[in-house]
């Protein structure tokens, strides 16, 4: 199986924060990559943009040692790469102040399509939408795109909302959780609304439960000064984790068109009901094993902030009312996955009795590492002696269904970005969205917050505090195991 490169219109694309992480570890070498596979047209041109001063060559150079930093040697062109490097250009600018906006307006076509990348810390997004209007660059087709965190509570996301909306239409506005971009997210939605063998199944009626798991080794070293601010509810559950959890529980849209998809998730974020305090369980890792805690990361011995949280949510809708969603994610646990797990009930009579081993179905989408969709069946042991019943999976892991093209599968940013050129919306999130989950989310937070709640110390290497266990022990059910 080969994947199908569909090459795109002519483009100026504009990276505010060139120089920065992101855009040098994850943007550019992505970009290099749709270009050695022929999706870039020859036309396409991309302009950093920093408060560094730098020339173009200076900018390229960065360029190529960000490439061979992010591409192994054995995926890399040298041909390919020094092509790339001539669709560079670079301009110093001040997001702030007036410095560099004349030049960089100047280097804008008006005969492609034109779209700026704000990958910048959020305080300046407003700061950046305000100059590309007064600069006369935010032209009915072109598009910003916005990084996560988009807002810190709903007040501010209301009023970066409002910002943007001064001076950009909401058709314009690309605000990317590269989560929705991964191979495996998207399968979910063919799995559920291209085949008819589990839609029918897709409710309350035959689903137990639901986990949604992300886990990361590493702690908040390096970047705990972003991190204690924010927490593990606004890092990742806010956003990521609400984004996979509308995607499981949304209503068929009428097609895969933009509005259509975002409507639906909208329906399913106003439908979660307010989380209990009982049904939270929040966590922060501590030093041991040669490794820092949480405090140390931080560098403040006081703070509450959780670096673990998990908690059950309900969906008050006629399809999912009575079903439990877990959603678990946390720092320096025992490995790095992110997984969705449903979980669907029993037979309603065994005809083979309770035999030990008989397990229930479970449809198994893993997002990383080796993305792919597993689903766990029933089957009889193979051999003489009786009835006995073993657990089986039945496995399609990217790595092995598509072989060694598999390595050649676009990366999120590179595939979500190639969309902002073509002007599809469908991955993107919508400001009403926004909001509404920070409207849902606030509360939990305001209330914690209330009451002093103090995280539960966890050990690094675990799968985080033990009243987590315990949130799914006293339904009669257990979490997953966290492995690579």
């Amino acid at each position: 199986m080969v994947s199908r490169v569909i090459p795109v219109d002519p483009f100026d694309l504009v990276i505010f924060g060139a120089t920065g992480d992101l855009s040098t570890g994850k943007i550019l070498p992505g970009l290099y990559r749709r270009d050695a596979d022929g999706q870039l047209p020859d036309a396409a041109r991309i302009v950093g943009a920093a408060r560094s001063p730098m020339d173009d060559e200076g900018f390229r150079t960065l360029v190529r040692a960000a490439i061979h930093a992010a591409i192994p040697e054995g995926r890399r062109d040298a041909e390919a790469v020094e092509r790339f490097l001539t669709r560079l250009a670079y301009v110093a600018v001040d997001a702030t102040g007036e410095g560099g906006w004349p030049e960089l307006a100047a280097k804008m076509r008006p005969d492609v399509v034109q779209a700026y990348y704000f990958s910048v810390g959020p305080g300046l997004f407003g700061a950046l939408a305000e100059r590309l209007h007064a600069h006369g660059m935010n032209t009915e087709g072109c598009r910003i795109v916005v990084e996560k965190p988009f807002g810190h509570d709903l007040a501010s996301a209301r009023a970066l909302n409002a910002t943007l909306a001064a001076h950009f239409d909401e058709h314009q506005i690309y605000r990317i959780d590269h989560y929705l971009g991964k191979e495996t997210v998207q399968n979910l939605m063919a799995v559920r609304f291209a085949n008819m063998l589990f839609e029918p199944l897709w409710n309350a009626q035959y689903v137990d439960h639901i986990q949604i798991t992300v886990a990361e080794t590493v702690g908040v070293a390096g970047r705990g000064g972003y991190y204690d601010k924010s927490g593990a509810m606004r890092d990742m559950v806010q956003n990521h984790m609400m984004q996979l959890l509308c995607l499981i529980a949304m209503e068929p849209p009428y097609a895969f068109e933009p509005d259509a998809v975002r409507d639906e998730k909208l329906k399913v974020i106003r439908a979660l009901d307010p989380v209990r305090p009982a049904d939270i369980v929040r966590g922060q890792y501590r030093g041991a094993n040669g490794k820092t805690g949480y405090h140390e990361d931080v560098e403040d011995p006081a703070s509450r902030t959780e670096s673990f949280i998990a908690l059950k949510a309900h969906v008050s809708s006629w399809r999912w009312k009575g079903t439990a969603f877990y959603l678990r994610t946390g720092k320096r646990l025992r490995a790095r996955t992110s997984e969705i797990a449903i979980t669907f009930k029993d037979p309603p009579h065994s005809i083979f009795g309770e035999q030990e081993g008989h397990r229930a179905n479970v449809l198994v989408i893993r997002l990383q590492p080796n993305e792919g969709i597993k689903l766990k069946v029933t089957i009889k042991e193979p051999g003489p002696g009786g009835m006995r019943l073993i657990e089986v999976p039945l496995d399609m892991s990217f790595a092995e269904a598509l072989g060694p093209s598999a390595q050649e599968i676009p990366d999120a940013y590179e595939r979500l970005i190639m969309d902002v050129i073509r002007g599809n919306q469908t991955l993107f999130m919508r400001g009403d969205e926004v909001e509404a989950a920070w409207a849902w989310t606030d509360p939990i937070i305001a209330a914690w917050e209330a009451r002093g709640d103090r995280p539960q110390p966890y050990d690094p290497g675990s799968s985080g505090p033990e009243d987590a266990l315990m949130l799914l022990h006293r339904d009669g059910r257990r979490w997953r195991e966290i492995r690579p």
